[in-house]
């Protein structure tokens, strides 16, 4: 039996919603708007690797699914659009030097006649690096199977175009504090979204009890709700505090936005405890 070669491919999404690094690659920003007037973003590119590496850039379009994972897609969804068909980008490949940083220049050219609400794909850069094989058998006996894993990773960036008059709104619905193995309590949720355009920001949590001061016993950054859903539903691992039961008291959620100079909370939410 001849040889057979199978190649593994990993798709790999970063939580970080300032910087992103996946193997060799830090990205900056790991998230960019084009809103109003602007044209132009500078992706910042970094080889923390010690060997030298190529990148591929292209464009990717992904669905979000209401447990905040995606999967890949030709054709857009309901209340979907894509957005590389007004996207320009150079360079498309780079290669990089240990330590060395480049920039990649991304530009915005705007249509007549395109409606109002968000435009969105992704952007992949992928490892071109020669990574040895995994689990190859030894081709001497042909009557065998020979595999060879070849894992080549990537990184997805979200890119978003709005356009037109957007709006977009946010509530928390649903919320339970749920026990694992009595020892681990996970607060579970839905953010319920609505408007032309995604929602994302931050969730913080914190624990007030019936008398004393309040703690922050979670918190999860860069949770976003595109376009092609109307809610996500998420769970968080509550923060253990010494000296701190959560019993009585009120647990209250806020959704805010990740602007830390002037921060909107976007949705509340509170539970009693008993």
């Amino acid at each position: 039996m001849k040889n057979k070669i199978l190649t593994l491919l990993f798709m790999v999404l970063g939580t970080s919603y300032q910087s992103l690094a996946q193997g060799d690659l830090l990205i900056t920003p790991m998230r960019v708007v084009f809103d109003g007037n602007k044209q132009k973003e500078d992706i910042n590119l970094v080889n923390l690797g010690k060997d030298t590496a190529t990148y591929t850039i292209s464009f990717v379009q992904r669905r979000m699914n209401e447990d905040g994972s995606f999967v890949t897609i030709d054709k857009p969804d309901s209340g979907q659009m894509f957005a590389d068909p007004y996207l320009r980008l150079f360079p498309r490949k780079v290669t990089l030097a240990p330590g060395e940083p480049q920039a990649i220049v991304l530009q915005c050219k705007r249509k007549p006649g395109m409606l109002a609400g968000e435009y969105r794909s992704h952007l992949y850069f992928r490892s071109e690096k020669n990574y040895s094989a995994l689990g190859t058998k030894s081709p001497a006996d042909t009557t065998l199977l020979s595999v060879q894993i070849t894992p080549i990773y990537g990184i997805t960036i979200p890119i978003i175009i709005r356009s037109g008059i957007v709006n977009v709104a946010a509530s928390l619905s649903d919320l339970k504090v749920e026990s694992e193995h009595d020892t681990i309590q996970n607060l579970r949720l839905t953010i319920n979204r609505t408007g032309n355009i995604s929602i994302y920001g931050n969730i913080s949590i914190k624990y007030f009890p019936v008398q004393g001061k309040s703690y922050e016993i979670g918190t999860v950054n860069g949770v976003g709700v595109y376009t092609n859903i109307n809610k996500r539903n998420i769970l968080i691992r509550l923060n253990k505090t010494p000296g701190v039961n959560l019993k009585n008291g009120k647990l209250k959620v806020q959704y805010i936005s990740t602007d830390e100079k002037n921060p909107v909370v976007y949705a509340m939410g509170e539970i009693d405890l008993k």
